[in-house]
C-alpha cells in the first residue's frame, strides 16, 4: 500500500487522486485482495460495491521490479471474475491520463473495458480517464 501510494503521488496532482488508504479499504463495501509471491505480497486490487449491478476496481497495483510477468492482468482476471461471481453486470474504473498511466490503460482496454463518462459522484478530471466494461457474456481472455 506505500509503494502504490508513493506510485499515486509522483505523477498525479493531489486533487487528481482518486485511491482510497488502507483504512477506507478495509471498510464496509470492499472486497480487498493481496497476490503473493513465495509468500511476499507483490500486488493488490479491490473492487468497490457501487450498486447491486455495478462495482469499481480501486487501488490496483502490482510492485514496479514484479511488472512483466503478467502478473496485473492475472490480478485483473481475478477482479473480473470476483465481479461476475457477485453477480455484478458493470465494472468501472478511474485511472490517470498521464504517460506513467499507459500500461494501465493499455492492459484494461484488452480486458474489454472502454473510456465512458465520470461514474459514482466523479467529475470530469484532465488528469483522469474513466472506464467501463459490461460483464455480460464478456470474457477477459486477451
Amino acid at each position: 500500500m506505500e509503494r502504490h501510494t508513493e506510485a499515486m503521488h509522483a505523477d498525479t496532482p493531489p486533487e487528481s487522486i482518486h485511491m482510497m488508504d488502507a483504512g477506507a479499504l478495509a471498510g464496509p463495501g470492499i472486497v480487498f485482495f493481496v497476490m503473493r509471491d513465495n509468500g511476499l505480497p507483490v500486488g493488490m486490487g479491490a473492487l468497490r460495491r457501487i450498486d447491486g449491478g455495478h462495482a469499481e476496481i480501486k487501488s490496483m497495483h502490482i510492485l514496479a521490479e514484479m511488472r512483466g510477468r503478467r502478473l496485473a492482468w492475472t490480478m485483473l482476471e481475478h477482479l473480473i471474475a470476483e465481479a461476475r461471481a457477485a453477480g455484478y453486470r458493470r465494472m468501472s474504473l478511474e485511472t490517470g491520463s498521464q504517460p506513467g498511466f499507459a500500461a494501465a490503460r493499455g492492459l484494461y482496454e484488452r480486458a474489454g473495458f472502454r473510456e465512458c463518462p465520470p461514474f459514482d459522484g466523479y467529475v470530469f478530471d484532465p488528469n483522469s480517464i474513466f472506464m467501463t466494461l459490461t460483464l455480460d457474456d464478456r470474457s477477459a481472455d486477451a
